[in-house]
């Protein structure tokens, strides 16, 4: 007879084998996955320390290079700029760091900087758009004629250029006898604001790009009404340089991607994506210089960006050689 001690015996045996098969099994089948995963967690870090000192290494030579190239500027945009009379325009969300050093190496290059103008967010504001035409209606004079598909910040940015720049290099440095109350009335609005001799006008204009692209349903609007000014103040006056940073990826309210889109406008007006760098500050003069030979470029390492400096080209033939 099989007895109670026997049934107690079995049961314990057969319990007994299936944890000793559960844990051979498990161990069997986790050693290899859990070798598998230290492998890869150790290439993983391995890679990290290798990228961290690539990028050590980049910082390091960047640092270099733009020390080296701030140190030469003086002497690389002595004279490029001088008679000229630069303003300064900045988009709601620019660096101010950025327009200071820039500003500096203007002042290197032999350019008068007249003053400054900041555009607000009220400026770009699309639910704005009566304000704009309501005051362009009211001080443009009579012979400022638009095209019919003139945007509301086309028509505003004409009018503003029309009193803040020249094509006329010897009305550099006077007023038109509009600007006071165009600027005045702006100001008034909550459109804008100024610094400096804004009044007396200026040849050509630097402006700057915000730091981050705009965002949200009007940010391509928004960015757009920035091209408009862009583009007046080249018409305006002797030329225009739109500056900023280069962008990671390309976004709707980025005003540098989107100029660079606009073959006719890219075609008279200059952008530089290095700004807020010594290389980007010497090719802004130079796109400066380039635009008062009345030929414009896109300059950078963003997208759109033809080369990082423009070619720069003698104002006299260079002598050739006897015989040659």
């Amino acid at each position: 007879m099989i007895d109670f001690r026997y049934h107690l015996v079995s049961t314990v045996a057969i319990f007994l084998a299936l944890a000793v098969g559960i844990v051979l099994g498990t161990t069997l089948l986790q050693d290899p996955a859990l070798d598998l995963a230290k492998k890869t967690s150790d290439e993983i870090y391995n890679a990290n320390i290798g990228l961290r000192a690539d990028l050590d290494t980049l910082r390091g030579r960047e640092a270099g290079n733009d020390a080296f190239i701030a140190g030469l500027t003086p002497e690389v945009v002595a004279g490029d700029l001088t008679g000229q009379r630069v303003l300064l325009i900045e988009a709601p969300g620019s660096s101010g760091t950025v327009r200071e050093n820039v500003q500096q190496v203007l002042d290197q290059a032999g350019a008068e900087v007249t003053g400054r103008v900041t555009l607000t967010e009220k400026f770009l504001d699309p639910k704005g758009k009566g304000v704009l035409d309501g005051l362009v209606n009211q001080l443009k004079p009579v012979n400022m004629i638009f095209p019919d598909t003139a945007t509301s910040w086309d028509r505003a940015a004409t009018l503003l250029a029309a009193a803040l720049v020249t094509t006329d290099q010897a009305q550099g440095g006077t007023p038109n006898t509009a600007t006071a109350d165009v600027i005045s009335t702006f100001e008034a609005g909550g459109l804008l604001s100024t610094e400096g001799e804004v009044d007396k006008r200026a040849t050509l204009a630097v402006m700057f790009a915000p730091e981050k692209a705009y965002d949200g349903d009007g940010a391509e609007v928004q960015a757009g009404a920035l091209v408009s000014v862009a583009n007046a103040f080249d018409v305006g006056g002797k030329g225009t340089v739109l500056a900023g940073a280069a962008a990671t990826t390309v976004l709707p309210g980025d005003p540098i991607a989107l100029l660079r889109d606009e073959s006719e406008i890219s075609k008279r007006v200059s952008t530089v994506d290095t700004a807020d760098m010594p290389v980007g500050r010497v090719a802004i003069v130079y796109s400066l210089r380039e635009q008062l030979s009345g030929r414009a470029g896109q300059y950078g390492v963003g997208k759109g960006a033809s080369a990082p400096v423009p070619v720069l080209t003698s104002a006299t033939p260079t002598p050739t050689e006897s015989g040659s």
